[in-house]
């Protein structure tokens, strides 16, 4: 597939109406309108899937690459409601995302000041704005990492979307459409890239073709332009007539505008004696508005040094409150070294405690075996048992039985005796 011809990347939108309305003013061939077919068919987006490993690959990192953008457009909003994901984004995440709205700032107030400021400082200024903008792209990577360690809260995200910019919108659109070309480049074949360069020679043509009419159409208007010009020049004639006459007409009225000159020459000599006297109202004013602002400063400044004293006795109360506060974070800090020590002592312990467990429930585990295997042992005694007394049982019923056949057998023996001898007497 050759990625660099220009009749390939030249390919419009992928849309079957935008592509066939300029071969339907010209004379198209079945052969032609045939490949116009197969290539919108080849264009067809939903038949794009990816056949091998490194199309796959590039298609995963572009989508991962949509992902990030699409959680880095929400980073501002999330910093702007922190305290309504607090809970959810954890303290990890938290502090970095705190982190990140100060090298945010950072870098406005560095561009605000870069702009007032003259260029003598150019070159510092633009060596901290280098720094801060790669400590930014860490923040924002660092962001994006423990964001995406957490994909229930990406999928929770995400119904945050609407309070996107337009300029990330645009962005990330943007980038979907760049993906969807990208999978469309990989997937093409050689005999897809034929279909589109013909496709493309056949649109040359059409446009060629619109390139003469459009000459055409220019020379008509150079002519509709000459035409319109003649006009112009009669016009401009007229408006030359027109000039003259208003010309005359500005030395009749220059007359009247001397008179009114004079007119207001007098007017402004008398405003001009009132408002003097208006001045002289005004510095008396200002004079005892001066004495007041004297009388003022004294009173401030008499106010200004009893503030000052105040000031003296609250820093000194200050300084005896850190004494005292860094006296009793002493006593807590040899507090809590005693409850760590304690708290080894009772680990210690604890591991030991675990050792003896894990060795009782081993012997444990041996004596439940040994009483599982002893149980088993007593049912199958029990069961050989009522077998064997089953077996007893019916061997003794048996026997009865022989008995009481072998008794009612002689004794019918008998009864055929003493008949047999009655009927010989």
């Amino acid at each position: 597939m050759a990625t660099g011809d220009p009749a390939v990347l030249q390919v419009p939108p992928q849309d079957g109406k935008q592509r066939s309305k300029p071969l339907e003013k010209g004379p198209a061939t079945p052969e032609k309108a045939t490949i116009t077919l197969d290539a919108m068919k080849m264009l067809d987006p939903r038949r794009l899937k990816p056949d091998s490993i490194e199309t796959e690959r590039i298609i995963t990192v572009l989508d991962e690459t949509i992902a990030k953008l699409e959680l880095s457009s929400l980073i501002p909003h999330i910093i702007d409601s922190l305290d309504r994901f607090a809970d959810v984004l954890g303290p990890e995440i938290t502090n970095s995302l705190i982190e990140h709205q100060k090298l945010s700032n950072e870098m406005e107030h560095l561009l605000a000041s870069s702009e007032e400021e003259d260029t003598m400082r150019a070159e510092e200024q633009r060596g901290c704005l280098c720094l801060l903008e790669q400590r930014l792209k860490c923040s924002v990577r660092n962001v994006l990492r423990l964001l995406r360690a957490n994909p229930s809260l990406c999928q929770a995200l995400k119904y945050e979307a609407w309070v996107r910019e337009s300029p990330a919108k645009a962005f990330i659109k943007a980038f979907g459409e760049f993906r969807n070309f990208m999978l469309e480049r990989l997937l093409t074949s050689p005999v897809e890239e034929e279909g589109k360069i013909q496709l493309m020679e056949a649109i040359s043509l059409q446009i060629k073709k619109n390139t003469e009419a459009i000459t055409a159409l220019q020379a008509e208007l150079a002519a509709a332009i000459r035409t319109q010009e003649e006009e112009i020049h009669k016009k401009d004639n007229v408006i030359k007539d027109l000039k003259n006459t208003m010309q005359d007409l500005t030395k009749d009225f220059k007359a009247g505008i001397q008179q009114i000159k004079q007119e207001g020459e007098k007017q402004q000599k008398e405003k001009l004696q009132a408002s003097q006297a208006r001045c002289a109202r005004l510095q008396q004013d200002v004079q005892q508005l001066g004495a007041q602002l004297s009388a003022l400063v004294l009173e401030h400044r008499a106010s200004e040094l009893a503030l000052r004293k105040r000031k003296c006795r609250v820093e000194m109360e200050i300084v005896n409150w850190i004494q005292k506060y860094d006296a009793d974070m002493g006593e807590k800090q040899a507090e809590c070294e005693e409850v760590h020590a304690a708290y080894a002592e009772e680990k210690a312990q604890l591991s030991l405690l675990m050792e003896k467990h894990a060795v009782l429930l081993q012997e444990y585990s041996q004596i439940e075996e040994e009483r599982r295997i002893c149980q088993n042992k007593e049912e199958q005694a029990l069961k050989e048992l009522n077998t064997m007394s089953l077996a007893a049982t019916r061997i003794q019923a048996f026997w009865r039985g022989y008995l009481v056949r072998c008794f009612f057998k002689s004794k019918r023996k008998k009864k055929k005796k003493s008949k047999s001898k009655k009927t010989k007497k």
